[in-house]
């Protein structure tokens, strides 16, 4: 997944799923400036698909996360680090936020 580590946030998305939706704006809330793949936009975005749920053992594979290009996860684990005060520090290692 060469495109998880051309920024330090990157989201797999479905331009019409609503969990996507709220990591997308929480990372817009708190500044971080993520690369977000629409797949079901995107003309690659089927392959990009099968290879998140070959990745993820899921369907549907999004939201998928990626910080500092590594695999975080989904919603449920990205609003955990929230609420656990972990995102912010994890975002600043990766370079995602300045702050």
């Amino acid at each position: 997944m060469r495109l998880a580590s051309q920024r330090a946030v990157t989201v797999f998305s479905f331009s019409s799923c609503c969990m996507c939706y709220s990591v997308k704006s929480l990372f817009s809330e708190l500044g971080v400036d993520a690369a977000i793949h629409e797949l079901d936009e995107d003309p690659s975005g089927a392959e990009m698909a099968n290879a998140l749920v070959g990745l993820l053992g899921r369907k549907p594979p999004v939201p998928a996360i990626f910080i500092g290009g590594r695999l975080v996860g989904s919603t449920d684990k990205i609003m955990a680090l929230h609420l656990g005060g972990n995102l912010v520090p994890l975002l600043r290692d990766a370079g995602a936020l300045w702050l």
